[in-house]
């Protein structure tokens, strides 16, 4: 019965990590470089007749050149609705539409903004490790109860708080990692 309760803790510590670790990487993508890229707007909740509506269920994108993102409405009624959000989500961007499709000119990237924006995805790191340490933390205690109740030895309390840590410091290295790789290709001109 204990070893069961162990297991169903780490995997759900496991699967709160990842989650964790998944968060943050939808953050950076968010996070507009250089290049034309869809994740920065495919989450916009766009108002298609009444209900808000996430613009990756109404469009394609292409990126056909470096710089410029192409949104394809699937209904071409929803163009206007779509280039508002758009608009409205303070992107940076300009859309323009020739009734077909909404294209997107990325600008080239100023030094003082590429800083900002690296000052951004180091906090939404920071964020994410803290994420990291409070899952950590739950489980822990969740261990301390399994303790009192089931009464587990405090030999194996140790054993797994060790694979606990083990476990934080391996997504806190990969937080580390996208961060390193986000800075590198926000810095790259």
């Amino acid at each position: 019965m204990e070893n069961e309760l162990i297991d169903l803790l780490m995997e759900d510590t496991r699967e709160k990590m990842l989650r964790a670790i998944e968060h943050v990487k939808s953050e950076f993508g968010a996070v507009r470089t250089g290049r034309a890229s869809s994740t920065l707007i495919e989450g916009l909740l766009i108002d298609y007749y009444g209900t808000e509506t996430p613009l990756k269920q109404l469009a394609n994108f292409s990126v056909p050149e470096p710089r410029l993102l192409v949104v394809s409405p699937f209904d071409k009624q929803s163009i206007a609705a779509i280039e508002k959000a758009i608009g409205n989500a303070d992107l940076g961007l300009t859309p323009s539409n020739d009734g077909q499709v909404i294209r997107l000119g990325f600008p080239a990237l100023t030094e003082e903004r590429r800083k900002a924006f690296v000052k951004m995805v180091k906090n939404k790191a920071e964020e994410g490790r803290v994420a990291l340490r409070g899952v950590r933390r739950h489980a822990r205690q969740e261990l301390e109860n399994l303790e009192k109740e089931e009464g587990l030895s405090s030999d194996e309390i140790e054993r797994l708080e060790k694979i606990l840590d083990k476990m934080t410091q391996d997504e806190v290295a990969v937080v580390d990692a996208m961060l390193a790789h986000k800075e590198q290709e926000l810095l790259e001109v």
